[in-house]
């Protein structure tokens, strides 16, 4: 089994930062890229930034110049700094996997979600 932790949500103001965390855990080999995604109340789930384990990054139009995705190998975990926050940044946010397991192959993973709220 594998498990992504995410923290680091939370209320913030208008213009403000927070900075997500996402540790995965578990059976795997590899981990290929990981990525998040987010998803306010009545719209669907969108990518936000994805980095993959060559160091590719690539950001959502509406967050670009904003946030900033960071991983640590070593660790298995994936940051996403969030700054100058809106209003419209206010969704759950959730950490995605591609891993690639012995006898599994390549597969993905999801966190539980992570709440972030920006107050106009």
């Amino acid at each position: 089994q594998v498990q992504l932790v995410e923290s680091g949500g939370g209320l913030v103001q208008a213009g403000g930062s927070l900075r997500l965390s996402c540790v995965a855990s578990g059976n795997f080999f590899s981990i290929n890229a990981m990525s998040w995604y987010r998803q306010a109340i009545g719209k669907q789930r969108e990518l936000v930034a994805a980095s993959t384990r060559g160091g590719t990054t690539n950001y959502a139009d509406s967050v670009k110049g904003r946030f900033t995705i960071s991983g640590d190998n070593l660790k298995n975990t994936v940051y996403l700094q969030m700054n100058s926050l809106k209003p419209d940044d206010t969704a759950v946010y959730y950490c995605k996997a591609d891993l690639w397991a012995a006898g599994r192959g390549s597969f993905s993973s999801w966190g539980q979600g992570t709440q972030v709220t920006v107050s106009s």
